[in-house]
């Protein structure tokens, strides 16, 4: 959900950067209102980008570990992202729904 590793995981939690309980095995749990804190607004304001694109989820195709998901986010212009088959079952993307593309570098960030 916060797209970070388990030793950055275990780094914030001894900064203090992020909340966590412990379960009866001394695992780390974070709750999801610390996830949704760490996360930020449901916009994605948070997130550091200037290119953000609004738009509907046309098509998503799964293959093995990969997704393709279309979006269009103004006639005729669609953006076509590739990313991991779980990020996208993850987030439930299917033709139809409303979604915004982040555009990074050159990487696309896909926001429900």
């Amino acid at each position: 959900m916060l797209g970070i590793s388990l030793d950055t995981l275990r780094r914030w939690d001894k900064a203090g950067r992020v909340r966590v309980q412990r379960d009866a095995r001394n695992r780390r749990v974070v709750p999801a209102s610390e996830v949704d804190r760490l996360r930020g607004d449901a916009t994605g304001r948070r997130i550091s980008a200037r290119n953000r694109f609004p738009g509907l989820v046309t098509d998503v195709q799964t293959d093995g570990l990969m997704a393709q998901v279309e979006i269009a986010v103004s006639s005729p212009v669609r953006i076509v992202s590739v990313i991991t088959r779980s990020a996208a079952e993850e987030i439930g993307l299917k033709p139809g729904m409303s979604t915004t593309a982040i555009v990074k570098a050159t990487n696309v960030l896909i926001q429900s």
